[in-house]
């Protein structure tokens, strides 16, 4: 979805920038940003030595998702200011970003809180498969739980 002043989701097999994502969320009103980046790393629950993965997703379903965190994490957090947040799918080597958030709030503890809710709920809720390589063989990853609904309250 295109940024507003308030919101940016993303879902992209473009690189992702943080650099991109803490200037969209910082606003004068509010003096903490807080960014995460997940980025690809070479072991997973069922492998060491990955050397790059794949995401798969449903891209508008996966915004869907990630605009339904976004309200969530308002209303536990009204006071925020902006909130950005882009996943990549697509091939993603090793120490690329995979997913990024940034968030803005008045003080450092709500900003804190509210990215940490909402990279936690990201991974719940948002179906993404990802698709391990190694040097001679590819999985999907066994690091998966099942999908749930994003909370309300």
């Amino acid at each position: 979805m295109e940024p507003s002043a308030h919101e940016w989701i993303l879902v992209s097999s473009s690189p992702l920038s943080a650099a991109t994502v803490t200037r969209s969320a910082t606003r004068a009103d509010c003096g903490a940003v807080v960014t995460f980046c997940g980025t690809a790393g070479n072991n997973s629950a069922d492998h060491d030595m990955v050397e790059a993965m794949d995401n798969e997703t449903h891209v508008p379903l996966a915004e869907h998702r990630i605009g339904e965190i976004i309200a969530a994490t308002r209303t536990r957090w009204p006071e925020l200011g902006a909130v950005a947040v882009h996943h990549r799918v697509g091939h993603v080597a090793l120490t690329e970003t995979a997913s990024v958030l940034g968030v803005s709030a008045p003080h450092r503890d709500g900003a804190f809180d509210a990215a940490r809710f909402c990279i936690g709920t990201l991974k719940k809720s948002v179906p993404m498969w990802k698709h391990e390589l190694w040097a001679d063989a590819a999985t999907w990853s066994g690091d998966t739980q099942d999908i749930s609904v994003v909370p309300k309250t």
